[in-house]
């Protein structure tokens, strides 16, 4: 039996907890993934809907890696609650992504600077004018620094995050990779915004799966299990963040 929690979406599991940084993919079988193959001794602290959390440790610094489904409403439900009824201080979204800029390719790493977005969720906070969803730039400056040190090819820049996967004007990509966008995904600017309002950091990274006008694409199984460039890129930021 879990600890009573103030969450109807995430539990604890006796003697566990959550680290003060977490990794977030969409996918909780890659949270699973990461869990097993990156952390120390990770022990299992949420199972809740099946989103399963993990808390271990990396380079000596605790950290947790938790699912949260797709799209910006499931994104901000888990993220919201880490930050306002779990302790955590700053989270950073892994996850794959749709190139739409000339000069991104398959498997490049993106660190999202920041994110334009087709959501209406900004316009919650009642600021006047254009809320703009942006990362903290510590996390950011960590997160190239690390990518650096291994090699990985980066691209730093603004995505497009979209609350549709399938949209229906045919051309909104054509008019995103025009205002310099370098891809288009579902969760950062909800992240982004989340964090603002809560006064937490926060950080997305994509690994490039498809890109939207060359056609090139990698399977669903090759996406959940390597990546590896982008899951050690996110650790190294984790234990290197201040909070």
């Amino acid at each position: 039996m879990g600890k009573a929690s103030p969450s109807a979406c995430i539990e604890l599991k006796d003697g566990t907890h959550v680290a003060k940084v977490v990794l977030m993919p969409g996918d909780p079988l890659r949270a699973k993934y990461v869990a097993e193959h990156y952390l120390e001794n990770p022990v299992l602290f949420n199972d809740v809907r099946n989103m399963l959390g993990y808390t271990g440790t990396y380079e000596g610094r605790e950290v947790s890696v938790m699912g949260s489904g797709m799209g910006m409403p499931s994104f901000t439900l888990y993220a919201y609650e880490l930050f306002t009824f779990f302790g955590v201080e700053a989270i950073i979204r892994i996850g794959s992504a749709g190139g739409i800029g000339d000069d991104v390719r398959v498997r490049d790493l993106i660190v999202a600077m920041s994110a334009s977005t087709n959501s209406s969720m900004a316009t919650a906070y009642a600021l006047p004018g254009i809320l703009a969803p942006t990362a903290s730039y510590e996390m950011l400056r960590e997160a190239v620094k690390a990518a650096d040190e291994l090699g990985v090819k980066t691209r730093v820049g603004t995505v497009y995050t979209s609350d549709f996967f399938y949209h229906p004007d045919p051309e909104v990509n054509k008019k995103a990779k025009a205002l310099g966008h370098l891809a288009v995904e579902m969760e950062a600017a909800g992240l982004y915004l989340t964090a603002m309002a809560a006064g937490k950091k926060a950080l997305a990274l994509f690994q490039i799966s498809d890109h939207v006008f060359t056609g090139e694409s990698l399977p669903a199984a090759e996406i959940r299990e390597s990546f590896h460039e982008m899951m050690e890129v996110a650790l190294k930021t984790a234990a290197r963040t201040e909070l």
